[in-house]
């Protein structure tokens, strides 16, 4: 069973997917947002194309643990994803998905174009393996 990750942003989609086993989370291409509609026919293809039976969105909580109005979106966005494609869809933490994918991306030496090309990717994947690692706990 794969499944698939997501890094909700409002201008690019960060997307990973496991492998079959759900050990292993690896990104696929970045999708840039430009209407709901848009967003959730391509979500549609991808689940398709990749045989996805479960999707995991990040849950932008603040630090403090609150939700602000982008955790209120995404939750907002769940039922709406689970009607279109008819898999469930979880919430999972992202806190400090997108720092930690800056650091790595800092450490391996990326110039500022591409930290912005590959980040949302990274974030996806960073989220979906910190899920995939949660299950197997």
């Amino acid at each position: 069973m794969r499944i698939l990750g997501i890094d909700f942003g409002e201008k690019r989609i960060g997307l990973a997917v496991s492998d079959l086993l759900g050990l292993t989370a690896q990104g696929l291409e970045t999708i840039r947002y430009e209407s709901r509609e848009q967003f959730l026919n391509d979500l549609s293809k991808i689940c398709s194309d990749q045989n996805i039976r479960e999707i995991v969105i990040g849950l932008p909580v603040n630090m403090n643990g609150s939700m602000g109005p982008k955790a209120q979106e995404v939750l907002k966005l769940v039922p709406v994803l689970e009607e279109k494609l008819n898999l469930p869809v979880k919430t999972w933490d992202e806190r400090l998905t997108s720092r930690e994918a800056g650091r790595l991306m800092i450490e391996e030496g990326l110039s500022r174009k591409r930290q912005k090309e590959t980040s949302d990717r990274l974030a996806a994947t960073i989220l979906l393996q910190n899920y995939l690692e949660s299950k197997r706990a």
